[in-house]
């Protein structure tokens, strides 16, 4: 039994990323399940919406959890073991209007881990996407006219 530890990660900021899973494999030395389950999101037109906050939400919802599934998995594949889990949102199979980036980085996840799990077969290692419709979750109120803030953590 290990007591938890608290380790703190933004999973926009790809450049930590390996750094937190290293710490994590320092201290337990494996990890059996690893769950990405951290997401941003926002609302508006295309048009209103600034290209570096599309990058914004595709680093969280594509890039960070791949990086954290690439940076565990070679400790997986060496113990021919483990279970992958992609908490992910129905609009990765259907978008709507005013979610066009959301839409895009949750299609992206779901190819990713779709493969993954194709390749993942022959060292016995479990790959699932969970898909579930519209949740509630925490909300800042923008400033009229300000897009960047109506994001959705």
């Amino acid at each position: 039994t290990y007591a938890p530890k608290l380790i703190l990660l933004d999973i926009s900021d790809i450049s930590c990323i390996r750094d937190v899973a290293k710490e994590i494999l320092n201290c337990y030395g494996c990890v059996d399940i690893l769950i990405n389950n951290a997401s941003m999101k926002v609302k508006g037109a295309v048009q209103s919406i600034s290209l570096e906050l599309d990058k914004k939400i595709m680093d969280a919802n594509y890039f960070g959890p791949i990086t954290l599934t690439k940076a565990i998995l070679p400790n997986m594949i060496s113990r021919r073991t483990g279970q992958i889990v992609l908490i992910n949102s129905i609009q990765g199979k259907i978008g709507i209007p005013f979610r066009a980036a959301y839409a895009a980085s949750k299609h992206a996840a779901v190819g990713f881990f779709d493969c993954l799990r194709a390749e993942m077969e022959e060292f016995d290692i479990s790959v699932s996407t969970v898909n579930p419709t519209f949740i509630c979750s925490y909300h800042r109120l923008p400033a009229p006219g300000n897009w960047e803030a109506s994001i959705w953590k």
